[in-house]
């Protein structure tokens, strides 16, 4: 990646102001590395008599399901996103015009994903075998999963500004760790709908609930530890004691899934490494203060979507060539294994490096008819906006269930008209919004 493609260091250091707590560029960077490198080593596949078996290694060592406890750093995104943006929100504005603002950036790069894979599923259709074909379909956008939950939590970020004080970080905390055990005891216990299950959803509310109390200091360092480590104790006796299972990523071989939707364990989970971040955050501080470090966070950041979302067409693109070549990744008892999966690890550092270069334009360049809107006042109108933009949310979030066929395909069309009718909606006048230049990488 040719540094003159982006600003040099020391440009990227004189444009970042000197109040910014870079800790969370930082964290959020290392998190989306982390997940995209999680899931070029997890995966595996192959195919046999036309049908393409996805896998995960996880599915047949325990030991890597154990490490899903260090590297499972999902709730980091939400800690980030929502200490990011909190200080933004102020009371009596208008709640709709503030959730667009932060949508219009993160949905920019999604029309032209969905758009990218039409075009390639219609033709993928055409030339694969069916049970090919399905699978990839449905893998296509999973990872919207995260999207659909970080509109919500975002959603919510007005009710979390109330937490002012530790006493309201601690019962928003029991709060909603105690709504999850409860659903987890339904859920266990009862034969409920699966949509009841779903209301564990609000867990992903906890890492919100940790990102205000870092903005505003609710918890120093060493009390921060201490949280974190009584939750790992609280965690461990769960799973010993209760029907939890090890891996906190979800996989086919579990009957009480943590990740979807989120179990008590996961909600536990999100609580330790929240605190962790806390506890971490003044000597990640320090050293993202070198010039080199922060240069990498703040390009990083500048195109976080994109890493977030291309690297799966990626991931898909590098196993079926494999596969079609007779060199699928998929026993790890085979011959070669290990070899395979470094030069896997190149070729995804490769293609993940390009798309990276070509593609960030789409995520910092407005799109036209869907970035300019505007809710000038708090109303009905900016009630309808964010009303339509949770339900985007939502159908983004139920998508990934199907991926792009069958009842997927109805939640995206949900999606669209949510977003399209969001924008509409918002129309006070057309604000002409520049482009997000590399000089203002560390602005985002």
């Amino acid at each position: 990646m040719p540094e003159r493609m982006f600003p040099s260091p020391a440009e990227v250091a004189a444009n970042t102001p000197a109040t910014r707590d870079r800790a969370i560029d930082v964290i959020r960077i290392t998190a989306l590395v982390g997940v995209v490198l999680g899931h070029t080593v997890m995966a595996t596949s192959t195919i046999r008599d036309d049908v393409f078996i996805w896998n995960n290694l996880l599915t047949a060592s325990p030991v890597l399901q154990a490490l899903t406890w260090v590297f499972q750093i999902m709730p980091l995104f939400f800690f980030a996103g929502v200490a990011a943006c909190v200080d933004s929100w102020k009371a009596g504005t208008s709640w709709g015009n503030w959730l667009l603002r932060r949508c219009t950036r993160l949905y920019r790069p999604v029309f032209y994903y969905l758009a990218f894979w039409g075009v390639a599923l219609v033709t993928l259709r055409v030339v694969l075998p069916e049970h090919v074909y399905e699978p990839i379909a449905g893998i296509s956008i999973q990872l919207l999963w995260f999207l659909g939950a970080y509109v919500l939590v975002l959603a919510a970020v007005p009710l979390l500004t109330h937490i002012t004080t530790t006493a309201r970080l601690a019962a928003a905390l029991i709060g909603a760790y105690a709504f999850v055990a409860a659903i987890d005891v339904l859920r266990i216990n009862l034969e409920l709908p699966k949509l009841v299950s779903y209301l564990n959803m609000a867990a992903w509310l906890i890492p919100g609930m940790l990102g205000v109390a870092y903005r505003r200091r609710l918890l120093d360092g060493r009390t921060a530890l201490g949280v974190g480590v009584a939750m790992l104790g609280v965690n461990l006796a769960l799973l010993w004691w209760g029907p939890y299972e090890l891996s906190l990523v979800g996989i086919e071989t579990q009957q009480l899934k943590n990740m979807t939707p989120p179990s008590l364990l996961l909600a536990g989970h999100a609580i330790m490494m929240c605190a962790f971040a806390i506890a971490a955050a003044p000597a990640i501080n320090r050293w993202a203060q070198r010039p080199r470090v922060w240069w990498l966070a703040a390009i990083g950041n500048s195109g976080a979507m994109t890493l977030y979302l291309w690297h799966m067409p990626a991931l898909l693109a590098m196993h079926l060539v494999f596969d079609h070549l007779g060199m699928p990744r998929f026993d790890p008892a085979a011959d070669g294994f290990v070899l395979l999966s470094v030069v896997q690890l190149a070729v995804m550092a490769g293609l993940i490096g390009l798309a990276f270069v070509t593609l960030r334009p789409l995520e910092n360049d407005p799109l036209p008819l869907w970035d300019g809107g505007l809710v000038s006042r708090p109303g009905p109108r900016s009630a309808a906006v964010g009303a339509m933009l949770c339900v985007a949310g939502a159908a983004t979030l139920a998508s990934v269930g199907w991926g792009l066929k069958d009842q997927g395909l109805w939640c995206v069309a949900v999606m669209l008209v949510a977003l399209v009718g969001a924008r509409g909606l918002a129309n006070d006048a057309a604000v002409s919004l520049p482009r997000v230049t590399e000089r203002a990488v560390t602005a985002i």
